[in-house]
């Protein structure tokens, strides 16, 4: 990633939170005003003044139920009179949430968990990745204590316990569930709400079930009280996320359009952004979900459906549960109904026994319903699933597919892109790109707003501003020092703005009256 010049060493830089994998954020240096200290952690201070509250380093990887997760991790300390430190090597504790879905997230895993253990400082080990491999994970680090994606709500236990010197492995689910617990957000204008955890499906070459287990969904009268506090509390973008909203209350007689239904009747000015929804559980509903995406003014219009492949005999060995023609039917009445409909999708190439012919249709079927959105993945074969017993396919073979594949994909993007050339129209600012302010359009279209120099202010934000300071770390994905964009510019403001320019990966704009 290139390094920010020390001229903008107080900008704000949040890489896009893309409706892909995520591979880092991380919540650091936060200046708030000291809670009271808690009796029952004053043995717990390793620091030589006594009157100073604990603090703690955290650090997430993965997909946006990820970051939810280290959300709730944060907000649970911070309402338990722990300080965000500087930097792990200041910090009473680091945590980490992890991933697991590819290996080479894997090894990404492993060498921050090496990194952060360098320091000696006690460490908890959250996310997917114990939950699927624990072994793995206590062979690097013995004396970290593991947390699953289901025993957030035992934190405050793990860390205590963690600091005191004994390791905690709670990698089992909890009774209780991921809503409406104390969040300290990453960003401020976007607020990402769990609906579920873990899923119905039993794909072949996914590491994720293994962590996350089967489904437990939320009742929607939870999920509209999270949704209410986080609107109060100035968010004005909601991001639906789970393993997969599709199958979304099916194990308590609901389902995900009656939650979309519930959500549009909330009288508040804000966008919601539905999270990926496996197309086998959408196939009976996608009537349903076009005429609320159509007529509500509340969804932005996009929606990601992955594939996988274009093959029916790959997507059987995947155990996806659904056909070429599902997904084929589900682009077709969305386009129809909304033309201009954001769809993203995703691709493996390189399963096991995938053949020429078999990564042809996956080519001819991408070509024919030109994706918006495509994230691609080799084949990585992970422990624990079926289809890593599955006899591989040359990497050789794997790596050419995957060119031909990134370069069809370019050009549809482009393809797409050009469309909206000279479009006019509304951009709710979520981020701030080198300097320049960045939102969506209704479609979930990125557009980076070109003519702000004006606009910047450098005032440092305050409190009453409600966003939070944060400053550099490693990784594609990271948050910088916060400023205020006084009031042309703020995070969370909706603009006019006109597109004057595209890419493969977002559009340029400039604001207009």
């Amino acid at each position: 990633m290139a390094m920010i010049d020390e001229n903008f060493n107080s900008i704000y830089k949040l890489r896009s939170l893309k409706p892909k994998l995520i591979d880092n954020i991380t919540i650091l240096n936060k200046n708030n005003k000291k809670n009271n200290f808690p009796k029952d952690l004053s043995t717990l201070i390793t620091k030589t003044d006594k009157n100073q509250n604990p603090s703690f380093w955290i650090e997430g990887y993965g997909c946006s139920a990820s970051f939810a997760d280290m959300e709730m991790i944060a907000g649970q300390l911070r309402n338990n009179g722990f300080d965000i430190a500087n930097n792990s090597d200041a910090a009473n504790i680091n945590l980490i949430v992890t991933c697991s879905v590819k290996d080479t997230t894997e090894h990404k895993m492993v060498h921050r968990i090496k990194d952060l253990s360098k320091n000696n400082k006690p460490i908890v080990i959250a996310g997917c990745l114990p939950s699927a491999d624990q072994k793995l994970v206590e062979k690097i680090n013995p004396n970290a204590s593991l947390m699953g994606p289901n025993s957030i709500d035992k934190t405050i236990e793990i860390v205590n316990s963690t600091l005191n010197g004994q390791k905690i492995v709670s990698l089992q689910n909890s009774e209780i569930e991921k809503i409406n617990l104390p969040r300290f957000r990453i960003n401020p204008t976007i607020s990402i709400v769990e609906i579920a955890s873990g899923c119905l499906s039993e794909c072949s070459f996914c590491q994720t079930k293994l962590a996350k287990g089967d489904l437990q969904s939320y009742r929607i009268g939870k999920i509209i009280k999270q949704i209410k506090h986080d609107l109060k509390d100035g968010a004005k973008e909601i991001w639906l996320t789970s393993t997969d909203n599709g199958c979304y209350g099916i194990d308590i007689g609901t389902n995900i359009v009656e939650l979309l239904k519930r959500c549009d009747e909330i009288d508040e000015d804000f966008m919601i952004r539905v999270g990926m929804m496996n197309p086998m559980y959408l196939k009976d509903r996608v009537k349903d979900l076009v005429n609320i995406y159509s007529e509500s003014n509340k969804f932005f219009k996009f929606i990601h459906i992955p594939v996988q492949s274009g093959s029916e005999k790959i997507l059987r060995k995947m155990k996806r549960g659904h056909t070429v023609k599902t997904f084929n039917e589900i682009v077709r009445q969305f386009r129809e109904k909304i033309p201009d409909m954001t769809i993203a999708t995703d691709i493996i190439t390189g399963f096991p026994e995938e053949t020429d012919e078999d990564f042809e249709l996956t080519l001819k079927m991408i070509k024919e319903t030109e994706p918006d959105v495509i994230n691609s993945s080799k084949f990585c074969p992970r422990p624990g699933t079926s289809a890593s017993k599955l006899k591989r396919i040359s990497q050789e073979i794997i790596t050419e597919r995957s060119k031909k594949l990134h370069s069809v994909m370019k050009h549809i993007a482009k393809k797409r892109n050009s469309r909206w050339l000279g479009w006019e129209g509304q951009v709710l600012i979520d981020e701030i790109d080198m300097g320049n302010p960045k939102g969506r359009n209704q479609y979930y279209k990125s557009i980076v707003i070109k003519n702000p120099i004006e606009t910047i202010s450098t005032k440092t934000i305050t409190k009453n501003d409600n966003m939070e300071n944060f400053s550099q770390t490693h990784g594609d994905f990271s948050l910088m020092k916060l400023t205020n964009y006084d009031n042309k510019f703020t995070l969370g403001k909706t603009i006019m703005a006109r597109v004057t320019g595209y890419s493969t990966h977002s559009l340029e704009g400039i604001r207009i009256t």
